[in-house]
Order: C-alpha cells, then sequence, then structure tokens
C-alpha cells in the first residue's frame, strides 16, 4: 500500500514538473510586434532614392520567402478557406478547440480516423518555437503538453488577425515555399490579395500536404472548395457564381498539376538588376549583413528611361550584329550612380553580363586625357600644330603605324582640331612625346588602373588598346568635369565625397572646352552631329579595333554620362560609327537631365589665359612680301586658352614659323622642333633613309583595303630618287608605296644614280596582288 502511494506521489510529481517546465516555456513566446521584425524575406528590395522599389533581388537559396503579407491583404478567399480547412472554430475557441481534442482522443480509442485536433494557433506556436515542432515520429508528450499551453498563451496576448497574419506568413506551403507571397507568386503568378476561390482553394490543401502527389492536393482542395461554396451565404461579397454552383473536381485537378509545376517568381525582378547585385556584393563585404531593404542612389525615372532609350537605340540598330549596350549616369559632385544599366535585357543573349563592370577597349576616349597630360607638361598647347599624316614608329617588335579612323589624313592640324575630331596619328605622336610609362602612370591617377605596363601597350595605349569598364572610364571623365580632382562612386549614403588631385585643373579645362567644341570636331563629325546639345557639354566618343566597342562619354555642368555599345561575346558591329551607335543614347540620356535644368560651361581656373591666335599656311607662297605665306592659313584665326607662359599668337611650320619670328631659338617656331619630318639635311652629312628602318617587317592587315596601306618612305635631303628593287619609285624626301608581300631592297640615289642609302624590308600578309611600280607615286 505504502509503495503504491510512493509511486503515485512520484507520478503526480514528475507530471507537475512536466507542466512547469512545459508552462515556463510556453510563457516565453515573443511578442506579435517582435515576430514580424524578425521576419526576413529571401529577397532584398532595391530602393531608389525616392523609395520606389527599382529591383527585387534573391538573396536567400535555402528558402523561398517573400514579404510580409499584412492580413488585409490577403485574398478573403484564401482567409476562409484556410479557416474551414485548418481550425473552423478559430474565431470561437481560445487557442485548443477542447471539442475537436475530445473528437479526437474518442477516435483514437476506437480505432476510428477524425479531423486532427491541431488548431491556427497551436500550429503556429511550432513555427514560432522549434521545441513544440512536430518531429518524424510525432510530437512526444512533452512537446503537446507544451504546444497546448502556448497556444493559450499566444490566444490572450495576440488579437485573432495578428495570428493568422503570422501565421499565413510563417506557414510551409511546398518544398522551399514558406509565406502566402511566395506561394501566390509562384503558383499563380499573383500577389496574394488576388488569389481567388479556386486558387485559395489549393493553397488551403498545401497547408495540410505541402508535398503530398497534385492528385491528392486537387482531391483535398476539391472538398475545400465545396466546403467554401456551403459557406457562401455568409459572405455576400465572395458568393459563388453559377458556374461554381457545382465543383468540377476534374477541371481543378488539371488546375492544380499545372499550378505545382509553375515558377513565376524569379529571382530577380525590376529595372536594376546588375546594379542590385554590385550594391550587395559592397555591402556583403562590410558587415555579411543583408538586410531587407536597401536604399540606393538611383532615381527611379531616370532609371527607367535610360533603359527604354538603351533598348528602343538597339532595336533601330537591329540588322548591324549589335545587341549589347551599358548606360551609366554619375553626379559630378558627389560622385552618385544615378542610372546603371548593364544590359539591354531580353535583346542580349548575354543578359547576365553586366557591361557597366565588363572590360572593354575604349578606344579614342583615352585621348582627352593624353592632351591634357601633354598640355599640362607644357609639352603641346590647344593651338599647337601636330601632323596628321602616315606615320611608322619604330617598335621593338617592328612598326606600329597608326591609321585614322576614316583611313584619311588631314596634314597640320591644332591639337584642338586633332582632339575634338579624334585624330588617331596625332594622337600616337603625342604619346611619342609624353611616353607610355608616363601616361599610363596619369591613367592610373585618373581612376583607370591597368594591369599591365606602358610598355606591355606601347604606343597603341594612345588610341585605347588596353580593357577598362565603363564604370571606371565614366568616373575618369567625371574627374575632368570635376578640374582635374578624383574620388570614388557612391552607391547609396551619399557622404561629402573625398577628392584626390589627379590631373592640371588648367589642362582639364582646356581639354573640356575642346570637347564641347562643335566646330572643332566638325572635319569628322561634321556641323549637325547627334554630339552637339543645346545646353553646355563636352563629349568624346571612341572605337576599338574592328568596331567591337563602341563609346560615348561626356558630361555637363552637372552630370557625367557613360555609353558602352557592342556585343557580349566580342563579336564585331556591321557599319557602327562613333555618332551611329553609343552617341544617340548619350545625347537621349543627357537631354533627359536637362530638360528643365540649365547647363552652363565652367569657369576658367587661375593661372589660365586667353590669347587670339592666328594659323599661317604650309608653306610661302611664291612672290608673296607677306613672310607668314599669304596662302590660305591652316585653321581660321580664333581666341585660344593657354597654361599661363605658354600662350603665343601665331602657329606655323617649317620657313613660315622662321620668318614670321626670325629670331626665335626654340619652341613651338623652330622649323626642326615643329617639323621633325622637314626634308633638311644636317649640314655636312650624306642624305639618308629615315623611315622605314633596316629590317622592318611589315604584316598587313586585313581589316584595312589594301590601297588604304600606302607605306611611306622618308629620307633626309631634296635632291634624291628612289628605287625599289633596282626600279624607279619617286623623287623627293617622302614617297608612298603600296606595299606587297615578298622580301624588298629600297635605295636612295642622287641625280646620277648613285646610292647614298640603302635598306631591306620584308612585306608579309596574303589577298594584296602585285601591282606594276609608277614614278612618282605619293
Amino acid at each position: 500500500m505504502a509503495e503504491r502511494q510512493g509511486g503515485g506521489v512520484r507520478r503526480w510529481y514528475a507530471g507537475w514538473t512536466l507542466w512547469i517546465v512545459s508552462a515556463s516555456a510556453a510563457w516565453a513566446i515573443p511578442a506579435f510586434d517582435e515576430v514580424r521584425a524578425d521576419f526576413k524575406p529571401s529577397d532584398t528590395l532595391i530602393l531608389s532614392r525616392e523609395g520606389e522599389v527599382l529591383q527585387r533581388l534573391r538573396t536567400d537559396a535555402t528558402v523561398r520567402r517573400g514579404q510580409w503579407v499584412p492580413l488585409a491583404e490577403v485574398s478573403p478567399a484564401l482567409r476562409t478557406a484556410l479557416v474551414l480547412s485548418e481550425d473552423k472554430r478559430f474565431f470561437e475557441h481560445s487557442g485548443v478547440d477542447w471539442r475537436a481534442a475530445s473528437a479526437a482522443a474518442w477516435g483514437n480509442l476506437w480505432n476510428q480516423r477524425t479531423r486532427g485536433a491541431s488548431t491556427i494557433t497551436m500550429q503556429l506556436a511550432g513555427l514560432l518555437d522549434g521545441d513544440w515542432r512536430q518531429g518524424p515520429g510525432g510530437r512526444t508528450v512533452v512537446q503537446k503538453l507544451g504546444q497546448t499551453v502556448a497556444a493559450q498563451v499566444l490566444d490572450r496576448r495576440w488579437r485573432k488577425d495578428q495570428i493568422l497574419e503570422a501565421y499565413l506568413n510563417l506557414v510551409p506551403f511546398r518544398s522551399e515555399l514558406v509565406g502566402i507571397d511566395a506561394l501566390s507568386r509562384t503558383l499563380f503568378g499573383k500577389a496574394a490579395h488576388g488569389l481567388d476561390d479556386r486558387e485559395a482553394a489549393v493553397a488551403a490543401a498545401l497547408v495540410r500536404a505541402p508535398n503530398a502527389r497534385p492528385a491528392l492536393v486537387a482531391q483535398r482542395a476539391c472538398g475545400v472548395l465545396r466546403d467554401m461554396q456551403a459557406t457562401s451565404g455568409a459572405r455576400p461579397a465572395q458568393r459563388a457564381t453559377p458556374a461554381l454552383a457545382r465543383v468540377d473536381c476534374d477541371a481543378l485537378d488539371l488546375f492544380t498539376t499545372a499550378a505545382l509545376q509553375r515558377r513565376a517568381f524569379d529571382a530577380s525582378e525590376g529595372v536594376a538588376p546588375h546594379f542590385a547585385r554590385y550594391l550587395l556584393r559592397q555591402r556583403s563585404g562590410k558587415d555579411g549583413a543583408v538586410p531587407e531593404r536597401v536604399s540606393s542612389t538611383l532615381r527611379a525615372p531616370l532609371q527607367r528611361f535610360a533603359v527604354q532609350s538603351l533598348q528602343q537605340h538597339l532595336r533601330e540598330l537591329r540588322g548591324r550584329n549589335v545587341e549589347d549596350g551599358a548606360v551609366l549616369v554619375l553626379d559630378n559632385a558627389t560622385g552618385a550612380v544615378l542610372a546603371w544599366v548593364g544590359s539591354s535585357g531580353q535583346l542580349s543573349q548575354a543578359s547576365e553580363v553586366d557591361g557597366v563592370l565588363a572590360l572593354r577597349q575604349p578606344g579614342s576616349t583615352l585621348k582627352p586625357f593624353l592632351y591634357a597630360q601633354a598640355i599640362a607638361e607644357r609639352r603641346l598647347t590647344a593651338a599647337s600644330l601636330v601632323e596628321d599624316s602616315p606615320a611608322q614608329i619604330t617598335t621593338a617588335s617592328g612598326l606600329y603605324i597608326p591609321q585614322n579612323y576614316d583611313r584619311q589624313f588631314k596634314g597640320w592640324v591644332s591639337v584642338r582640331t586633332a582632339l575634338a575630331a579624334s585624330l588617331n596619328v596625332p594622337a600616337v605622336r603625342t604619346l611619342v612625346m609624353v611616353t607610355p610609362d608616363a601616361f599610363h602612370r596619369q591613367l592610373g591617377a585618373v581612376g583607370l588602373p591597368l594591369r599591365e605596363s606602358g610598355d606591355y601597350f606601347g604606343y597603341s595605349l594612345a588610341l585605347g588598346s588596353p580593357e577598362v569598364p565603363l564604370l571606371h572610364l565614366t568616373n575618369a571623365f567625371r574627374t575632368l568635369a570635376n578640374g582635374g580632382r578624383s574620388s570614388a562612386v557612391a552607391l547609396s549614403d551619399v557622404a561629402k565625397p573625398r577628392f584626390a588631385p589627379a590631373l592640371d585643373a588648367r589642362a582639364a579645362f582646356i581639354v573640356g572646352d575642346i570637347l564641347s567644341d562643335g566646330n572643332a570636331r566638325a572635319r569628322t563629325f561634321g556641323t549637325d552631329s547627334v554630339l552637339a546639345t543645346r545646353f553646355w557639354t563636352a563629349v568624346k566618343t571612341g572605337t576599338s579595333k574592328d568596331m567591337r566597342d563602341n563609346w560615348a562619354v561626356g558630361w555637363s555642368e552637372r552630370y557625367t554620362v557613360g555609353v558602352w555599345v557592342g556585343n557580349a561575346s566580342g563579336a564585331a558591329m556591321h557599319d557602327v560609327s562613333g555618332t551611329s551607335g553609343a552617341a544617340p543614347i548619350w545625347s537621349a540620356v543627357m537631354g533627359f537631365l536637362h530638360a528643365r535644368e540649365p547647363s552652363r560651361a565652367p569657369k576658367a581656373p587661375v593661372g589660365l589665359a586667353r590669347t587670339a591666335v592666328q594659323f599661317g599656311p604650309v608653306a610661302p607662297q611664291p612672290g608673296s612680301p607677306d613672310p607668314r605665306g599669304g596662302g590660305q592659313p591652316l585653321e581660321a584665326a580664333r581666341e585660344e586658352w593657354f597654361v599661363q607662359g605658354t600662350q603665343q599668337a601665331f602657329f606655323a611650320i617649317n620657313s613660315v614659323a622662321i620668318s614670321a619670328y626670325p629670331s626665335s631659338a626654340s619652341g613651338q617656331n623652330d622649323a626642326k622642333k615643329s617639323a621633325p619630318d622637314a626634308a633638311v639635311s644636317p649640314a655636312g652629312l650624306p642624305p639618308r633613309i629615315t623611315a622605314p628602318a633596316p629590317g622592318t617587317i611589315i604584316a598587313l592587315d586585313p581589316d584595312i583595303p589594301p590601297a588604304r596601306q600606302r607605306l611611306q618612305f622618308t629620307a633626309t635631303g631634296n635632291a634624291v630618287q628612289w628605287r625599289l628593287d633596282g626600279k624607279p619609285l619617286g623623287r623627293g624626301p617622302r614617297v608612298a608605296w603600296l606595299p606587297w608581300p615578298g622580301r624588298h631592297v629600297v635605295q636612295l640615289t642622287d641625280a646620277q644614280g648613285k646610292v647614298l642609302d640603302e635598306v631591306r624590308l620584308e612585306v608579309r600578309g596574303a589577298g594584296v596582288v602585285a601591282q606594276p611600280l609608277r614614278a612618282g607615286a605619293h
């Protein structure tokens, strides 16, 4: 008897202890606001500076969870279906349906299958605390007891609408789908507020059997739909239509099967996918946490317009083998990214490639920095004369022979014309003065660090042979817009930028003045090109070899805009020029930015002088009393900007400059310095061949028409004659020759035929037919 009493006491004590432990754990359930605050979607929303959602990007691959949906934004049909399916007396009981629990216990006693007694409140308790969650073998007695207590605590602390709202957002539906937002967007392609009776029935059926076969889900959904129609009298606004007066379970089976196979909830959605990924990568590098919402510097209307403009223009270029492009807009003062379009979207076969970050050859867009460096180092001025003529530059790997875009040469031009009209040969001649290594360092200073050295690229560096991303190139142009001061771009939380001097402010101003000069670019682009805007802008275009990349980068008073057009695959475009590729997009974006906002030319910095300049002709006219030549000037007279101390009033070449300034002994008026290829033989020395160099190997370029690949022979002295392979070629210090493959001997002779100098060269390449020599060919 005593033993039985002792056993009863122990069981009573154990039960009471179990109740205390379960109750104490149940009372630790968080408040509704805490649960809402701790909810983390699997997606991150990127917001514009106006607070508008620009991009939704999936950042959690382990689960598919949408945004938290308030109960007021959930379809009434779904709320009804869920209560009828899971807890018919949800609004009547206090967290535990004791009537259903009694029925379930009685059924278990007699081995009868009955509806489960777990209420929505009890299920939510299991979702909030893993201790009450059902395991593979079912819940233990402790778990059942704790869940019961927790449900009653929940019902006392939370309102019914809060319980139902939290349940709908936390309940697993199918596979990785958690919460009603993820379910409705994935299976039905709509928001939760738009679910109809049939869709709501399928959703409610999935709560009970998340991973069941489609047929079983459809069968259960059919029962839920019948219950909904039976109680439709309580929902006048949701009264069943005559077509649904009788549930067609076969049709519902087909609908359910199709819905369970649908995946309409894309991992990324919006107008700024590439920017969103880049922004989140930058943030994850700081603390590793990815917030639910991230504010950015993007302007929503501008971003949409940039996307539309890029796609529209690429459609107009259809048939020219161009499908990709990118647009970047920066705020000059802060460096804030205002628009970032990394791809043409559906028009591209590589839409995931970010054209803003991709490495591409910038072509002539590097020339502004080259001329700015030469001006800052006082090697050139904006009015200096440079020769745009065939050039052969001896390098360690052979001759470098630059060509202009149009395969034509303009002769002697000013630096202003050479840069604005984007002439290649003068740029290469300028790089010879500056040196590739020095220019390489200058590019790094403005934010264009290159992986290889200046010697690696050689003189092709002047024409944009390295690869740079649009992001860095556009920000480098922003350095020009800010008077040579450089700072990093900003993606969010714009703070005061930290500027560092990267380029001489006076040189940056002069380059900007040149790139804003429509008359100076007229030789290449015409006077009415798409680059001309009704407000002040400075812009430079560029095209890489074989038309693989086309650029337009420029700035206004407040903004810097960069545009790239090409193919992500690297394929060449067809007949896409500097003004038909990227420039129209650049012009459209600039026009949008300044639709209601003016743009004024910048003020000149200290240390500049503005001087009236005149240009002489190539040579004096016979019998002219004017020592400056009296012929047509090289360029029209104008006022020009100079770095203080480099200004002069007259620019000419050869004897014209010497006659105009007879006392000059140095500077740009010196014939020997301004005309390095002048046919003047040093006193006492016999004429010599100056180009090509002995042993030169010439490789014919298959991309250039043979007639455009004439080779220039130059020599010192005037009364000289040329022979090629023993046959007369021409007279004078300079002759042009159309090369053909083979080994050749070039000789320089006097009037009597005496050989004065000789070089041997080799031409390699196929497809060029040998042509007979013509005496005096130039």
